[in-house]
């Protein structure tokens, strides 16, 4: 550690250099500091490591930039492998490529320190085809290599395609540390694979790396976002020294699962225990809040925050924001939108207008779409274009929904598809509405049919203004009868046993109508349920459903 604080302090005072002499080379103490016997390539790597490793990455690049290309000694694989490092900390891809290319030219693309920075690098940047690239041109790929691919996988929001890549991982023989860990039981906590979650539950078990603090967090997010809140909790419960990453992942898991009383109670005992919350512990919170419409809690909270010298964000006004709007405090989520210090993000908009459509305020949702007009912005977030297309078509203005759908096209804009998706036998099986590609889709569909028919002897009639296209009711109800969380209960209802429960993953939120047959299917089929929404948990047994019907 004080090699490490000499070495920054040499490196703050090659800083002020820098900015001393502008970066000229040709400066006589700039020259001397380079060309003294003393700055050898050791030297300049002692540096770069120190900013690379720092939080001050962008710091590593500038050095690198204004010296060493200049005047310094030619860069070695050790000093470009952490550049790279940088590159991906600051996800800065043109840097990056600048440097593939500078590898490509000193003859060092073959070297593996180099070529996993390289993958670390695209990956961590959004550019998973060129990390596979590279990642295809290595002979011996080792952890590093794979971990690497894995975790960019998943940070492309590409969950199948990681545990793809860890299932490939295996079959080649390579064994997994603690970050290859960590990035598949991500990957598992997004695709809702439980039993694969299990497995590598086991395996850390096995290679003695459960009790490392990153996989037990990891460990109890991947529980709690696979539906099963008390293995996480009984996961927490024995850790002997729960962080703070800890602590907020439980707390998160229990927001999403609609339990506030227990998120707040176990808020206030990590304040007891002196831990010290953060941001996003803040948030976890405030969800919990916010999913339970506990409105004076949320206050509470939220006025908490100056006691730990933590400054609101943006994502603690969208909590704000969604918490009262969605209590049906629209006036008082107005105000609350407008004193804010910072200028309201598409979120709290999107979540004004939505509770206005919710609690029957059409003219508030009129009044906010007219005053946010983000369709005369240069916007090219879909969600932002549905949700305004959807409002017109609820209130029926198709020809006003049916110029956002002509503004769409122009800008090249296209709707983000809905799935659901069930784990069975170690499998993932993905759905789109009306998919009929699955290879059981006969079975399915005949599945489908008798569901409909148990639900209408059980008296549910379709909410047909689900639907929000200009279209017959028969055929809107059709449509709702084919929603991709249906196919997917539906095929879990034929592949698994009687009373074994159905894990459902959605990438959108659930509409009202597949809630209300989702308690009667609960119901009708003696099965427990559950529907992870992109807003959180719904269990539903014997026709209930554990969010009491406030979503």
């Amino acid at each position: 550690m004080a090699a490490e604080v000499s070495c920054l302090s040499h490196a703050l005072q090659l800083h002020a250099l820098i900015l001393k002499t502008g970066g000229d080379h040709r400066h006589p103490h700039s020259s001397l500091a380079f060309s003294h016997p003393g700055r050898s390539s050791a030297t300049v790597n002692a540096v770069v490591r120190c900013y690379a490793r720092s939080a001050r990455p962008r710091e590593a690049l500038l050095f690198f930039y204004f010296h060493l290309q200049r005047s310094g000694p030619t860069p070695d694989p050790f000093a470009l492998a952490l550049l790279l490092s940088s590159c991906a900390r600051l996800r800065v891809a043109y840097e990056g490529r600048q440097l593939h290319a500078l590898s490509l030219k000193r003859g060092f693309s073959s070297n593996r320190r180099v070529q996993n920075s390289l993958i670390h690098m695209y990956s961590a940047c959004g550019s998973l085809d060129h990390a596979a690239q590279v990642f295809d041109r290595v002979p011996e790929r080792d952890v590093v290599s794979w971990t690497s691919m894995i975790n960019g996988a998943v940070e492309a929001n590409r969950p199948l395609h990681a545990l793809h890549l860890f299932d490939s991982m295996q079959r080649h023989g390579v064994e997994p540390n603690d970050a290859t860990i960590v990035a598949v039981l991500r990957a598992c906590a997004e695709a809702g694979a439980l039993g694969l979650g299990r497995r590598v539950h086991e395996m850390a078990v096995r290679a003695r790396l459960d009790s490392k603090a990153k996989v037990a967090t990891s460990l109890i997010d991947m529980y709690t976002k696979c539906g099963c809140i008390s293995s996480a909790e009984r996961l927490f419960e024995k850790m002997p020294n729960r962080d703070l990453f800890a602590w907020t992942a439980m707390l998160f898991g229990l927001a999403n699962h609609g339990r506030c009383e227990d998120a707040l109670r176990l808020f206030y005992q990590m304040l007891e225990d002196g831990v010290r919350p953060n941001d996003r512990t803040i948030t976890a919170v405030l969800s919990a809040c916010r999913n339970a419409g506990k409105v004076a809690e949320g206050y509470r909270i939220y006025n908490y925050m100056h006691r730990y010298g933590l400054r609101p964000r943006i994502q603690h006004y969208g909590c704000m924001v969604d918490l009262l709007a969605r209590a049906g405090h629209l006036d008082e989520a107005e105000g609350f939108l407008r004193r804010i210090p910072i200028e309201p993000d598409g979120i709290m908009w999107r979540t004004l207008i939505w509770a206005s459509k919710l609690h029957g305020k059409f003219n508030h949702a009129e009044r906010f779409m007219n005053e946010w007009k983000v369709l005369e912005k240069n916007s090219t977030k879909s969600e932002n274009f549905v949700l305004i297309g959807n409002m017109y078509a609820s209130i029926g203005k198709w020809e006003d929904k049916a110029k956002v759908r002509e503004l769409m096209l122009a800008r090249r804009i296209n709707k983000v598809p809905g799935y659901s998706r069930i784990e069975v036998n170690g499998i993932i099986h993905e759905f789109e509405a009306g998919d009929s590609g699955h290879p059981e889709a006969k079975r399915i569909y005949e599945k489908i049919n008798e569901m409909t028919e148990n639900l209408r002897l059980e008296g549910f009639t379709p909410k047909a203004s689900e639907v929000l296209l200009d279209m017959e009711d028969d055929e809107k109800i059709l449509q709702l009868h084919h929603h991709s969380e249906r196919l997917a209960v539906a095929f879990g209802l034929i592949s698994t046993n009687p009373g074994e429960k159905i894990l459902v993953v959605k990438n959108l939120r659930s509409c009202e109508d597949c809630h209300t047959a989702m308690k009667l299917i609960s119901k009708v089929y003696d099965r427990e349920i559950t529907i992870r929404d992109r807003i959180r948990f719904h269990h539903f047994v014997n026709g209930a459903c554990s969010c009491k019907d406030y979503w």
